[in-house]
């Protein structure tokens, strides 16, 4: 059973705090946000606490827009993404791993999103990753 992580809202989440929970996993977040921290992504990491989930999470910006959310679970980390009904056909034309394809279309709206979760505990998951924000970015 997986267990979300960083519940004390007193324990900001510093670079030890996500390097002792997420373990090995560690490298795999450090790599993405490397990645999107970068020029090249330009995009903000906002870490807050939030009392509805009683968690910390992190919101990942570009410009106004944000990307995507992570959150940190006892052996991976979760980038969550949520689409509109109109720009969910462009997810299924990207070229990324099969399964993220139909775990995204057999799941259920959130009111009028549609998201999309992926468990990221390896490094070489980092590329799809990477497509998704590049697809989202370019979304009006």
């Amino acid at each position: 059973m997986e267990t979300q992580l960083l519940r004390d809202h007193q324990v900001p989440p510093s670079n030890e705090v996500l390097k002792d929970a997420l373990g090995k996993s560690y490298a795999a977040y450090e790599e993405l946000n490397h990645i999107i921290t970068s020029p090249d992504f330009a995009s903000e990491t906002q870490w807050n606490y939030y009392k509805d989930g009683k968690a910390w999470l992190c919101k990942v910006c570009f410009k106004r827009k944000t990307i995507f959310w992570i959150s940190v679970w006892d052996i991976f980390f979760k980038t969550g993404f949520y689409f509109t009904e109109k720009n969910c056909l462009g997810i299924m034309e990207l070229n990324i791993d099969e399964k993220i394809i139909s775990d995204f279309k057999s799941r259920k709206p959130i009111g009028k999103l549609l998201p999309l979760a992926i468990n990221v505990n390896r490094k070489e998951q980092i590329k799809d990753v990477i497509k998704i924000i590049e697809y989202k970015k370019k979304l009006k």
